[in-house]
């Protein structure tokens, strides 16, 4: 039985659960491994005024929902229990989903690889010179890094990769990277879902009942427009070789109507005005291709008459019959 202070805590953990739930209909579900109190003063810190950060014990958050849930009737919430595993967090939020995920992401601090650590990313040690004496090469040699020795000091051939994604550092790679300096991991709170409207989608953003995949937020009006052209052009292309009208293919039904129109007009003595400039230029297509150079070509031929003009020639002073020595 836990004691009347533990249970004071869990029940003003719990109203402030279900004052959240009351009053948010999108919520970030975040992974927090390895961030440090630090970042989450400064996360807090940005996204205050119109997003909140609540972590807990997940036992404790599943039976809190799970009781404003029953309590209330509104059963979307539900949809979160699945996923409230491992160092997870929630993020309710009332402000713009993309904006939010952008501060979030902004607060990442550089980590040094520890012994045992699975590596969330590919680790490179770039070529060029370490600054390390001659003395240290074993650990070079230990992780088979080509080296050689340039003025006193260790240097790297070629970039080497001394770690992939997904695997353990060994203590050999821990030990090199700390003496080189180099901090290869980023941590910060990592979005796994998204939740909306009752709804998830994999990995996830809660809102409204919907949680999908945060690369959702990525999508811009552009993309959408694209699809939605798409999608338009192959309804018009399948309508015209079924011959079924629709808003997406009378257009180009009506312009093809009006090709053969056109078609049938020059091939035979029936006119209109629009088929009469057609059957004009090819009985004579010259008269058009002289037309347009004959009204833009006036000008210019005019200057240039005007530059080949040759100036007056200065007329010479007349002899007068003196001279000034005279």
């Amino acid at each position: 039985m836990p004691s009347a202070t533990k249970l004071v805590k869990k029940e003003a953990y719990d109203a402030k659960l279900c004052e959240l739930l009351d009053t948010h209909t999108k919520v970030f579900l975040v992974h927090a491994d390895n961030v440090g109190s630090k970042q989450f003063m400064d996360i807090r810190a940005a996204i205050r005024g119109h997003s909140k950060i609540l972590m807990g014990k997940n036992t404790l958050l599943r039976r809190c929902i799970r009781l404003y849930c029953e309590r209330t009737g509104n059963d979307h919430w539900l949809g979160l229990l699945d996923y409230l595993v491992g160092n997870v967090g929630l993020v309710f939020t009332q402000g713009d989903l993309n904006e939010v995920r952008t501060q979030i992401g902004e607060f990442k601090v550089g980590a040094p690889a520890r012994v045992g650590l699975v590596a969330p990313n590919d680790v490179t040690i770039p070529a060029g010179n370490t600054g390390m004496d001659p003395s240290q090469t074993s650990f070079f040699q230990a992780l088979n890094i080509p080296t050689k020795i340039n003025k006193g000091t260790v240097e790297i051939v070629s970039d080497v990769v001394v770690c992939r994604q997904g695997e353990k550092v060994g203590g050999s790679e821990a030990t090199l990277l700390s003496k080189l300096g180099i901090k290869p991991f980023e941590y910060g709170l990592v979005i796994k879902q998204v939740y909306e409207d009752g709804s998830i989608y994999d990995p996830k953003v809660y809102e409204d009942g919907s949680i999908y995949d945060p690369k959702v937020l990525d999508i811009t009006d552009d993309d959408l427009g694209d699809v939605v052209t798409a999608a338009i052009r192959n309804v018009a292309a399948a309508c015209l070789a079924l011959d079924f009208p629709t808003l997406a293919s009378v257009p180009h039904s009506l312009v093809n109507g009006y090709k053969n129109v056109l078609a049938i007009a020059v091939e035979t003595d029936y006119t209109f005005p629009l088929a009469q400039k057609v059957k004009d230029y090819l009985a004579d297509p010259s008269a058009f291709a002289s037309a347009a150079p004959a009204a833009g070509g006036a000008a210019p031929a005019a200057t240039k008459e005007e530059e080949k003009a040759p100036e007056p020639e200065e007329e010479e002073e007349e002899d007068m019959g003196f001279s000034l020595f005279d």
